[in-house]
């Protein structure tokens, strides 16, 4: 399995970064803080004796934020599962020895408990009388961890019955043209029900991976004593974003397109169409017509019978025959059938964005999510996760009669400066799903702050957003690159105490 690429800040066309005095030096990149577009310098740091540490601070010298890249430890020095840490919960591995393991000198004091899903304790943040702070994980590694859903291996959810389950899913798809409609629903239903919640990521809403990342930028912060400045997620000061998609199994859905289009229409938004190029016609008026409409198309595998990703050797014999569809269509983006994906594959699939994984449900065919409500990166593939449960599997399989739980997720994903991914079926629009989906749209139309885009917008803006970075003029941090004039600039104030 392939991992997020760790670069550090650069300037448009490669040179170093200007530096300012609060400029934070690091002694390995991070995933995070180039996440967060946090202003940084990767910079050995010649007090780190332990392969196994890092450290951030300022290049005018003070205290350091020692971390511990905990993935390299023998199993017999960390922790591998879910752990808690104030208040927020995540998936990874940490170190379970103390700031002495790792060559760290000096009285050191407790800063916060670490502890398992069962509140027994296994490790401690720590701080030293000189104001250094020792974390027992590597925060980066967590975001990888959580994003490329590796955390299933350590959890348990990625090896019991796993190679059952895969062939359970492919063997579905293969004989499902054949089942009646209603022998469908009861295998799902059924399948849905073997499944459950797993206590991690919870669902309908996992903030776990979010909190981290505002805890960290607090410490980083506390323990510098600087502010940590970051690009906000959104542009031209949106407070959050809004994204509506469809996938279109049959013809009879291309057919059926007015049925959702019309409420998202009447209330002015836009929505992305994903077609599947072998299974039913897809004439070149069909595509006008949709891109008249001011929507977007896309890819949605290549039959619909769940084998695009199956594997490595799947993705090169489809994968020309998927692109050749995306340049008719004018497409750039691809979901993947029932939502299948594989960390290492998608980005070989050739689009510029891809919205197969979702932030957490574990009704899918293919369990999990990435844990995030903000899109990522895979390699230089850009992923928008689908955040809100599909229509599908909200009425079809889980029996629900109205909308009340999506509505519920929007106001939590507005409130922490999400975005709302929804995708709906115009196969499935008739009934409750069909009076959900208006009654979404009209609210998220309706919502202030929220920037509604396209699929390909949103991932045009989270490219130029990563292209851009925070540099010093000589008087004050400004953003620089292709987003500059849309960004907003975030900032973490310290507080007097690290605690």
């Amino acid at each position: 399995m392939s991992s997020p690429v760790l670069d550090p800040i650069t300037r448009p066309g490669g040179d170093a970064p200007r530096t300012g005095p609060s400029t934070i030096a690091l002694s390995h990149p991070s995933l995070l803080l180039d996440h967060y577009r946090v202003p940084h310098r990767v910079d050995p740091d010649p007090v780190l004796h332990d392969g196994h540490l890092r450290s951030a601070r300022l290049v005018s010298g003070g205290p350091r934020l020692y971390w511990v890249a905990a993935d390299g430890l023998p199993a017999r020095r960390r922790f591998a599962g879910v752990f808690a840490v104030d208040g927020w919960s995540v998936a990874g591995r940490l170190a379970t020895e103390a700031p002495g393991s790792f060559g760290l000198r000096g009285g050191w004091s407790r800063v916060a408990d670490v502890t398992d899903a069962d509140g027994a304790m296994l490790a401690r943040v720590w701080a030293s009388s000189t104001g250094d702070v020792f974390v027992p994980f590597d925060v980066s590694e967590l975001l990888a961890c959580q994003w490329s859903e590796s955390y299933r291996r350590l959890t348990g959810s990625g090896r019991v019955g796993s190679a059952l389950r895969t062939s359970a899913i492919r063997t579905y798809y293969a004989v499902r043209p054949a089942l009646p409609r209603p022998v469908q629903i009861r295998l799902r239903q059924r399948f849905a029900q073997r499944q459950g919640v797993p206590s991690y990521p919870s669902w309908p809403v996992e903030d776990g991976l979010h909190d981290l990342g505002d805890w960290y930028l607090r410490l980083l912060a506390d323990t510098l004593s600087v502010p940590v400045r970051y690009l906000a997620p959104w542009p031209d000061g949106a407070t959050w974003a809004l994204v509506l998609t469809h996938d279109v199994e049959t013809g009879a859905g291309c057919r059926d397109r007015e049925l959702l289009r019309r409420a998202e229409r009447d209330h002015g938004l836009r929505s992305s169409w994903n077609f599947v190029p072998e299974r039913y016609d897809v004439s070149p008026d069909v595509v006008a017509e949709v891109e008249a409409d001011g929507c977007e198309v896309g890819v949605h595998g290549l039959r619909h019978d769940g084998r695009d990703v199956a594997s490595r050797r799947q993705v090169r014999r489809r994968g020309p025959a998927m692109r050749a569809a995306a340049a008719r269509w004018g497409a750039e983006g691809f979901r993947s059938p029932a939502t299948q994906r594989r960390w290492d594959l998608m980005p070989q699939l050739g689009f510029r964005y891809d919205s197969s994984y979702t932030d957490s449900d574990p009704y899918e065919p293919q369990p999990g999510g990435s844990c995030t409500y903000w899109p990522f990166f895979i390699d230089d593939l850009v992923e928008l996760p689908i955040t809100l449960p599909m229509d599908h599997t909200l009425f079809e399989i889980l029996g629900h009669e109205d909308g009340a739980l999506w509505l519920d997720k929007v106001r939590h994903l507005r409130q922490r400066g999400g975005l709302v991914l929804a995708l709906a079926h115009p196969d499935y629009a008739h009934g409750p799903a069909l009076r959900a989906w208006e009654e979404l749209v009209e609210a998220v139309a309706a919502a202030p702050g929220g920037w509604h885009a396209l699929p390909r917008e949103a991932a045009a803006w989270w490219r130029d957003r990563r292209a851009t970075e925070l540099v010093w003029d000589g008087r004050e941090w400004v953003p620089s690159g292709p987003a500059a004039a849309q960004c907003r600039i975030e900032v973490v104030s310290p507080r007097l105490v690290v605690a």
